[in-house]
């Protein structure tokens, strides 16, 4: 029998869903039944995701989300569900990073970094958590308690890599606060989990691939080859799903074979 994950019914909100991963997953998401809130700064870039969206028969909001700013995070998140319901699923997708050693590193680019990979998916989460935890509890209406938390941090923070030393403790943060949250909100029913994928082409770095540094790298790779955006499709439908109620706290590595 062919075996199939339905989120219809489900309020999904994704951060940095403009481009890259974020907006794979959005449509992910979405052709899966769920009704999906993009959430970034680059508004036009998300309504034309949205446009694609709904041309597929879709269900896509358009968000406006700073991840640094504390009061966008909240207006972001109560807006979200004043204009679509109850968030049932977080993908906490937002990240930066620069290239430089450690002795580069400024004050400006470690709060660069962490300021939105860190501190912005912690405050995220928590805003979101926290209106899970209400209905819950059965202190905030809703017909659906618990919910899934998908961190994105990434095969660098569980393996340190030259030059980008500050992502890769950025990104190990992630993990440490996924942990965190799915011991203390898991009693919940809300889980909480993180994706940590490795090479991933997308728009951001597809021309790098084509250069020596880049076709250099690729040929470090247990297989000679970087993944695509889909390559994470099943993983994250399946974490957004009931069928995940028993993976809780889970850091999986998407990143073939790298950090092995």
């Amino acid at each position: 029998m062919p075996y199939t994950i339905d989120l219809s019914g489900r309020v999904a909100f994704i951060t940095g869903a403009s481009s890259g991963l974020g907006a794979q997953f959005a449509r992910t998401l979405a052709s899966a039944g769920a009704a999906v809130v993009l959430a970034a700064r680059r508004v036009e870039k998300l309504k034309e995701l949205r446009a694609t969206i709904d041309a597929e028969g879709g269900d896509a909001h358009v968000i406006e989300l700073d991840v640094t700013d504390h009061d966008s995070i909240k207006s972001a998140v109560a807006h979200a569900e004043t204009e679509v319901g109850s968030i049932d699923i977080l993908v906490n997708n937002s990240g930066v990073s620069t290239t430089q050693r450690l002795q580069d590193v400024s004050p400006e680019d470690f709060d660069y970094i962490f300021d939105t990979n860190v501190k912005g998916a912690f405050f995220v989460a928590q805003e979101v958590g926290k209106r899970m935890l209400a209905r819950a509890t059965g202190s905030a209406p809703g017909n659906y308690t618990g919910g899934r938390i998908i961190n994105v941090a990434s095969m660098a923070g569980l393996r340190v890599l030259p030059k980008i030393g500050a992502y890769c403790m950025s990104k190990s943060a992630v993990i440490q606060m996924t942990k965190a949250m799915a011991l203390e909100w898991g009693r919940f029913g809300i889980n909480v989990n993180a994706i940590c994928p490795g090479y991933i082409d997308t728009e951001i770095n597809h021309r790098h691939w084509q250069t020596e540094a880049g076709q250099k790298l690729v040929q470090m790779l247990p297989r000679k080859r970087v993944g695509q955006p889909k390559d994470l499709d099943a993983l994250l439908v399946t974490l957004c799903s009931d069928q995940s109620h028993f993976i809780n706290g889970a850091v999986i590595a998407a990143d073939d074979g790298f950090g092995v």
